[in-house]
């Protein structure tokens, strides 16, 4: 096996045994990023020089401690949203062709901190407005869209061009291009993660967090993103989680959506997550049929939250160069200004409501279960979807229609491949659960791909 090949856990293994260098591994996946980009498109800036110069400056330093730094020489990728110092922060956007950053943001800082090195800066959405990401084409189909708007880093991680990288997510942006592409994506808990020198979408909707390969690496990036060191709080939940696997998943109780999570969703999509949550229950977990609360009011909600909040956020620029955004988004921006102060609060109070009837929900279970996109990549310039009852959405409506309750409640939500589809496109489940209840979507995510442990990079070289 080639060392991009390697999951972090294991890269991390290989380097604290001294089977492989930083060097040996962050070379490995910079070939691989070169072998990958010219059909892939994942990646804004590639910091290859800056990636080397880390990995040997680690490979003199290696002392002892290494074996309690899991993220020691792993190659990571950043979303051109995230603030490197010294690094072109763009947004895959011209509104930013000049910008630089000064210094790092609070999680590039963090991830630098426990060692890891920074091979890249990947595409996103254009300032992550939108749930494709069109200059990224799919990890497994290049005619197909990556998903957004963490698309860059989502295909990256699928290709062993970044052993784990980060995106953002004001509606689904790192959990629908995570299941698009077959990885892991973390949406943690709204505040868990500090956004300093992360560029805003929408500031009470977004998130940072990791996409890896798989459910164990998402633990470890999660450590350092939260601030705990290796014998912290998530560090213990993850030694917590590994032990339980050892037994299984009796206690555990699964709800299962009656409602909304079902509704309109792609046949082969909902076979394979109903299976996975079958296997859950075969793992020993309870199985508990749910009522998802509010649901008429979840759209309304999460528009009414977001298109105000990024247009405040890019008055100043759209008044000054609109001529540098695309079309597509500037008229999502100055569709914003004609939202009223009373509709926005409207749907601030429509979210306190729809918060306290999920924390009322989630006491009956421990997590939810569900899928995480309604159909799997839809071909590149597709515009809408349509249902056999006749319904007709547009793909971004499509897309974020399951994974935006996650941000309006804040809960944490994670996404894990379960399975293809006829096509060989890849299928993701979401768990869901409580306010910090990271750790216990962790275990029984983990318990899942521990009983189906086949999982292979897209596009093997």
């Amino acid at each position: 096996m080639r060392p991009y090949e390697l999951s972090l856990v294991d890269a991390a293994e290989a380097l604290r045994a001294r089977r492989l260098s930083p060097v040996e591994l962050v070379d490995s996946v910079l070939d691989r990023i070169e072998h990958t980009e010219p059909r892939l498109g994942a990646y804004v800036t590639v910091t290859a020089e800056r990636a080397r110069r880390a990995a040997r400056n680690l490979e003199r330093a290696a002392t002892a401690v290494d074996a309690v730094d899991p993220l020691r020489g792993i190659p990571m990728a950043l979303k051109d949203l995230i603030d490197v110092g010294g690094v072109p922060t763009t947004a895959s956007s011209r509104v930013r062709a000049r910008h630089r950053a000064t210094a790092d943001s609070a999680v590039a800082a963090r991830l630098t901190a426990a060692g890891a090195v920074l091979v890249g800066k990947t595409h996103t959405h254009e300032f992550a407005y939108g749930l494709t990401t069109p200059q990224t084409k799919n990890a497994w189909d290049s005619r197909r869209v990556a998903g957004g708007s963490s698309g860059g880093s989502a295909v990256a991680v699928a290709v062993g061009a970044a052993t784990f990288a980060l995106g953002t997510d004001t509606g689904g942006s790192i959990r629908v291009p995570a299941a698009l592409n077959g990885v892991v994506g973390l949406k943690p808990t709204y505040g868990l993660i500090p956004q300093d020198g992360v560029i805003a979408l929408s500031w009470s909707l977004d998130h940072i967090g990791p996409i890896t390969r798989t459910v164990s690496d998402a633990a470890v990036v999660l450590g350092a993103l939260a601030g705990y060191g290796p014998r912290g709080s998530v560090g213990q939940s993850r030694a917590s989680i590994e032990h339980g696997l050892d037994a299984d998943l009796r206690g555990v109780r699964v709800g299962v959506p009656r409602n909304y999570y079902f509704d309109r969703v792609d046949p082969e999509v909902e076979g394979a997550v109903r299976a996975a949550i079958a296997q859950l229950r075969s793992l020993g977990a309870e199985l508990v049929e749910i009522e998802i609360p509010m649901t008429r009011y979840i759209q309304a909600t999460h528009w009414g939250l977001m298109v105000p909040e990024a247009s405040a956020y890019h008055e100043r620029s759209l008044r000054s160069v609109p001529d540098r955004y695309t079309d597509e988004v500037r008229v999502l921006l100055e569709a914003g200004a004609l939202v009223s102060a009373g509709d926005y609060l409207r749907a601030q109070r429509a979210r306190v409501l729809m918060r306290e009837a999920w924390v009322r929900m989630l006491a009956e279970v421990d997590v939810i279960a569900a899928p995480t996109v309604p159909v799997t990549a839809v071909e590149s310039g597709q515009e809408l979807v349509g249902w056999p009852d006749g319904t007709v959405e547009t793909v971004a409506d499509c897309y974020v229609r399951l994974s935006s309750p996650a941000n309006i409640t804040g809960v944490p939500a994670l996404t894990l491949p379960v399975g293809h589809d006829g096509s060989g496109l890849p299928v993701g489940m979401q768990l869901l659960g409580r306010p910090h209840g990271e750790a216990e979507l962790l275990r029984v995510g983990h318990a899942y791909e521990q009983a189906n442990p086949a999982r292979k990079l897209a596009m093997p070289a």
